[in-house]
C-alpha cells in the first residue's frame, strides 16, 4: 500500500526530474549565423547604386515622354502610358550593362521587384510635375458644372442627367436664363470660346458667341444678376456647408448666362468648344468641345 503523502511526493520528483532534462533536449538553438560585415557593405552598395540607377532612368524616360514624344502627337493616346509601363522590362538588362558584375551578382528577385516599381513610381511623380503647372498644362478647359436655367415660375420638375436638362412645365411657355461656366487648371479667361444655341427645326440660332472668355462681359453680367438656379447649390459632403450653384461651384469659375427670352416646350441643343493655346501637344492647343441639350416638355 502507497500512502497518499508518498504518491505525491513522487509525482513532484518526477515532474522536475523530467523538466530538469527533457527540456534541454527541444530547445531551439540559439547559435547565430557568422556575419561578415565586407559582405554587408558590398550588398549595400549594390542597392545604392541600383536605387540611383533607376531614379535617374525614370527621370529621363519623363524628360524624353514631355519634350520629345508628346510634341508629336495631336492629343493624349495610350502610347504616353504604355511605352513607360513596358519599359520596366529593360530594368534588369539595363542593371546588367551599367552596373559592375561584381554587384550585378548580388541582386535577388527581390531586388527587380523594388527596382521596378522604384523606376515605375518615379516616372510618374515627375511626369505629374512636368505636365502641370507652373511647367506646363495639358487638361483643356471645359464647362465646371454643365448647364444650368435660372429658378422661375412654371417649373414643376427639372433632372439633369448625361448632358441633357430636362425641364418639365406646368404652362404654355417660361422664360428662360441659360447658364454655365468655364473651367481650367490655369487662367480659364484666356480660353477661346465657339457657342451656339439653336432649336430643332428653327435656322436662326437663339444665341451665338465667340471670342475670349474674359471678353464675354455682357454673359458675365448676366449670370451675376441670377437670383437662384434651378439645380441648386453645391454642398461639402465634409462640412455640410453650402457654397455656390452647382453650375460654378468653384469660386474660380468663369460664369456666363443667356437670356433666352419666353420659350416653349421644344428641343434646345448647346453646342460649346473651348480652345487654350500653349499645350505640349503638336499643335500647341487644347482643346474641348460638347454637346448639350435642353429638353422642355408640358405637363398638365
Amino acid at each position: 500500500m502507497v500512502d497518499v503523502d508518498s504518491a505525491l511526493r513522487a509525482s513532484a520528483y518526477s515532474g522536475k526530474k523530467k523538466r530538469g532534462g527533457g527540456d534541454k533536449e527541444d530547445k531551439p538553438s540559439t547559435v547565430l549565423e557568422p556575419f561578415d560585415p565586407a559582405a554587408h557593405a558590398q550588398k549595400e552598395k549594390a542597392e545604392a547604386i541600383s536605387m540611383w540607377l533607376v531614379i535617374v532612368y525614370g527621370l529621363v524616360v519623363a524628360v524624353l515622354m514631355r519634350y520629345s514624344l508628346m510634341p508629336s502627337l495631336e492629343g493624349t493616346q495610350q502610347i504616353l502610358w504604355l511605352l513607360p509601363v513596358l519599359l520596366m522590362a529593360t530594368v534588369p538588362p539595363l542593371h546588367r550593362a551599367l552596373v559592375p558584375s561584381r554587384f550585378y551578382n548580388l541582386y535577388t528577385r527581390g531586388n527587380w521587384f523594388r527596382a521596378c516599381f522604384l523606376y515605375l513610381f518615379t516616372w510618374l511623380a515627375l511626369s505629374f510635375a512636368l505636365v502641370n503647372p507652373p511647367l506646363a498644362d495639358i487638361a483643356a478647359p471645359h464647362l465646371a458644372g454643365g448647364l444650368d436655367i435660372e429658378a422661375t415660375d412654371g417649373i414643376a420638375q427639372s433632372t439633369w442627367k448625361q448632358s441633357t436638362y430636362s425641364i418639365q412645365i406646368n404652362q404654355d411657355s417660361i422664360p428662360v436664363v441659360l447658364g454655365f461656366a468655364v473651367r481650367d487648371n490655369v487662367d480659364a479667361g484666356n480660353s477661346t470660346m465657339s457657342l451656339t444655341i439653336t432649336q430643332r427645326g428653327q435656322p436662326d440660332p437663339l444665341a451665338h458667341a465667340e471670342g475670349l472668355v474674359k471678353d464675354q462681359a455682357a454673359p458675365s453680367a448676366v449670370f451675376d444678376g441670377v437670383g437662384e438656379w434651378q439645380r441648386g447649390l453645391w454642398k461639402n459632403t465634409l462640412s455640410g456647408e453650402f457654397a455656390g450653384p452647382l453650375v460654378a461651384p468653384n469660386s474660380l469659375d468663369i460664369g456666363m448666362a443667356w437670356d433666352l427670352g419666353t420659350i416653349g416646350p421644344g428641343e434646345y441643343f448647346v453646342q460649346i468648344e473651348l480652345v487654350e493655346n500653349g499645350a505640349p501637344w503638336s499643335t500647341g492647343q487644347n482643346t474641348w468641345s460638347n454637346e448639350y441639350r435642353l429638353l422642355i416638355t408640358q405637363v398638365a
